[in-house]
């Protein structure tokens, strides 16, 4: 009976634990907003340079004291989950997180509006990257900062994050680590999961912290540094600067590029790499047949830009390569406006919108592991034709992959696409035309960023209407939560005893 009745306490508990670390989260922004503002430390007026001081602290202080009001007044609740518990904490707490982390925004007149605060929120966590602001270079350092790290904070989960957590209370989080990792296998690298997101954020912050290194060695400072390395371990893409990455030295994009590849990368193959493994991650055929996508479509983008646009050879294979990769990954960043090359190209780089990053890694989209089974499946299938009575399993990896992936696989492909033309046809209806409809639904079920028309890559989603961005913001957190776990909720079945 237990199994299928849900016990909202619980919800509301761990709901409660997660407002609480996020109020911390808003509060490490304080030092930015300190370091930014007034020398003159002998006046009064000492914040009044950097609007984002009071916001942070007021939003931060918000948030803690709900979470822990919260928190106590269920701290009696039974500490076992269900998965249905785990489907429900997962895609609430995810909202619910977005509508307090849009706070320091709102308070500080960062954004005109509450539905402005949350849809840029909302992109933060989600690792969109979608944008409404129009000069990011006048928004207050610490508020600039926030927004950067909520990139951070969604790009491994802060379900994830709490998994390392809930055991002080008691709590198991197997239910919740389904519900939120993202692809169609999540691995564990520990019988523990607590132990598995101790692992996981370790090597994140491992990430963040070399990455971070680098850029400063290229010339960034540390606030500009942190925010552009959260934004590409988290495959986000908020940037500091209005050209996004434009201006900044090839080292710098170069850079970016290998650590966006990185971030698609199953963080399980970082794992055994770190541990001298290497051999496993060059072996591993989604990570292969990932590196193979980028290659591929980097070289045929080069060829053409080198031969039709008489960009110089370096430029040319770096843009290439950078918006290849940053598209594959869903991070979103930009070198170059890739709809000023020919149509094909960009036709091309729309195409890539639908790969994604691996299974297991902080990237978007529909995963280039689901691509690959399908693929085999395809082939395979052919073959069963021919021999109907033989038992062909799809393998991967030199594992039989069960059927029941296979068909949520296929179920999943079938459903994204469904998804995309209904929403297409809704945003047209909204007012959008047909070019900037199909690529803000892209972007957004793909959690990339820039998409296409109005709201490409050196364009951004404000003069969106409101109505469109609150469905724009439901299309992003049905893609990081890959769907079923958003979904599932509109079942009548699933809230039936």
């Amino acid at each position: 009976m237990r199994q299928n009745k849900i016990n909202y306490s619980i919800i509301a508990k761990i709901i409660g634990i997660l407002l609480s670390i996020e109020g911390l989260f808003i509060l490490l922004s304080l030092p930015f907003s300190i370091y930014f503002a007034t020398p003159d430390y002998s006046t009064i007026h000492l914040f009044e340079s950097d609007k984002g001081f009071w916001p942070l602290i007021i939003s931060g202080l918000i948030t803690i004291a709900t979470g822990l009001i919260i928190f106590f007044a269920f701290r009696n609740a039974s500490s076992s989950l269900t998965k249905k518990e785990g489907f429900v904490i997962v895609t609430f707490s995810w909202i619910i997180i977005s509508i307090f982390g849009a706070l320091p925004l709102y308070l500080s007149s960062t954004t005109p509006t509450i539905t402005d605060a949350f849809f840029e929120t909302i992109s933060g966590f989600t690792t969109t990257g979608s944008s409404i602001l129009n000069d990011i270079e006048i928004v207050p350092k610490g508020i600039l900062f926030w927004r950067s790290m909520t990139h951070w904070i969604g790009g491994m989960g802060i379900i994830v994050l709490s998994l390392a957590i809930l055991p002080i209370f008691g709590i198991g989080g197997m239910s919740l680590f389904v519900a939120e990792v993202p692809g169609p296998t999540p691995d564990k690298l520990h019988p523990r999961i607590a132990a598995t997101a101790k692992r996981l954020w370790g090597i994140y912050v491992l990430l963040t912290f070399i990455e971070t290194a680098l850029l400063m060695f290229g010339g960034m400072d540390l606030f500009d540094g942190l925010c552009h390395a959260f934004g590409t371990i988290a495959t986000g893409g908020f940037s500091t600067q209005n050209a996004s990455v434009a201006d900044y030295s090839p080292y710098i994009q170069y850079v970016i590029i290998v650590f966006m590849i990185l971030a698609g990368t199953n963080f399980t193959l970082h794992y055994l790499a770190l541990h001298g493994n290497l051999k496993e991650t060059i072996k591993n055929e989604e990570y292969r047949y990932y590196m193979l996508i980028i290659l591929v479509f980097s070289a045929i983008i080069a060829t053409v830009l080198i031969l039709n646009t008489g960009t110089e050879i370096e430029a040319s294979v770096r843009n290439s390569l950078f918006q290849v990769v940053s598209i594959v990954t869903t991070t979103g960043f930009v070198t170059d406006n890739y709809l000023l090359w020919p149509n094909y190209l960009w036709m091309l780089i729309f195409l890539l919108m639908f790969i994604g990053g691996n299974a297991g890694s902080t990237g978007g989209g529909i995963k280039v592991i689901r691509q690959l089974l399908i693929i085999k499946n395809s082939f395979l299938e052919l073959k069963r034709l021919v021999h109907p009575n033989a038992i062909i399993p799809v393998r991967l990896n030199d594992i039989a992959v069960p059927k029941n992936i296979i068909f949520n696989i296929l179920a999943f492909v079938i459903l994204y696409f469904f998804i995309f033309a209904i929403s297409i046809i809704i945003m047209s209806v909204i007012g959008l035309d047909y070019q900037t409809s199909i690529g803000a639904v892209a972007a957004s079920l793909g959690n990339i960023g820039p998409g296409l028309g109005s709201v490409g890559p050196i364009c951004n989603y404000s003069d969106i209407p409101d109505v469109g961005k609150w469905f724009l913001s439901f299309l992003m957190l049905l893609g990081r939560l890959e769907l079923f776990t958003v979904l599932i909720l509109f079942s009548p079945a699933f809230w039936k005893n």
